[in-house]
């Protein structure tokens, strides 16, 4: 028997829960952190950034330790801004991968933190640690409310949450066959100048980036994405967005619960 989903009659849950599972430090920040900040500061939710990794392979001249204790460092301080908070898996960078332990670290973190929203990774991405945390994130959210399925209590309250797929990098698949969203979250100036912010504290990858292109590409990539996804939704008050694809799979709610709390109607 399937667990509980978040839109079945009689377990609505009024817990408010955000959680974005995501494989690398600064991975919610390109992705989903207008979306975390809205919920957030507009709605009151708890909101909670988690990482596969610690980002231990983001260097070119630094030990494995050295750069996961400033990357950790990174996204905690980012984290703090907007008053949620940051942990990771302790896998590494490159080999992260759906097998019994990671899926159990998986269901155990869920069990803890009951998210009622779920920003996962897109299923199709240009790198594996992505896809394996996809898979990961559809596990987790769809077996943590399930009582056996955890050592851990299970919240009351406890069902299968929105699920929500961010943009891979670039907006396609690792095919370039671009994807198209069920879901665009406006996100005004203010808030994206806070998720710039955000994604500024992750400095040891913004000056690897910086050196390696030679212009600051990683907050204007960032920047242009989000205006393009804007200018698709024709709102004139905002220029920036972001996109997702929700997962509508048996059991889960089908409910579009960004588009009626945040989000743009075509």
């Amino acid at each position: 028997m399937a667990p509980a989903s978040e839109c079945d009659s009689g377990n609505v849950s009024r817990r408010r829960v955000a959680v974005s599972f995501l494989a690398h430090p600064d991975d919610a920040e390109i992705l989903c952190a207008g979306t975390l900040i809205r919920l957030r500061r507009e709605l009151g939710y708890d909101v909670h950034i988690v990482t596969a990794t610690a980002g231990d392979c983001g260097t070119i001249n630094r030990t494995r330790a050295e750069i996961s204790a400033t990357r950790t460092a990174e996204a905690r301080q980012s984290a703090a801004l907007i008053g949620a908070t940051y942990q990771f898996l302790g896998e590494q960078d490159g080999l992260v991968v759906y097998d019994k332990p990671t899926i159990r670290k998986a269901i155990d973190l869920f069990r803890q933190l009951a998210p009622t929203i779920v920003f996962a990774h897109a299923p199709a991405d240009y790198m594996l640690d992505h896809e394996q945390m996809s898979l990961l994130a559809r596990a987790a959210s769809f077996m943590a409310g399930t009582p056996n399925a955890s050592e851990r209590p299970l919240i009351p309250g406890h069902a299968i949450p929105h699920l929500y797929y961010c943009d891979p990098i670039e907006g396609v698949d690792p095919l370039g066959n671009i994807v198209k969203p069920t879901t665009w979250v406006p996100v005004s100036d203010a808030i994206h100048s806070l998720k710039v912010d955000m994604l500024t504290c992750h400095a040891s990858q913004r000056e690897w980036l910086r050196a390696h292109h030679g212009v600051d590409e990683y907050l204007e990539a960032v920047k242009r994405h989000d205006r393009s996804r804007g200018a698709e939704c024709k709102i004139t008050k905002t220029e920036f967005a972001e996109a997702f694809v929700q997962h509508r799979g048996h059991a889960y709610p089908q409910t579009d619960v960004l588009t009626e709390l945040l989000g743009w109607n075509q």
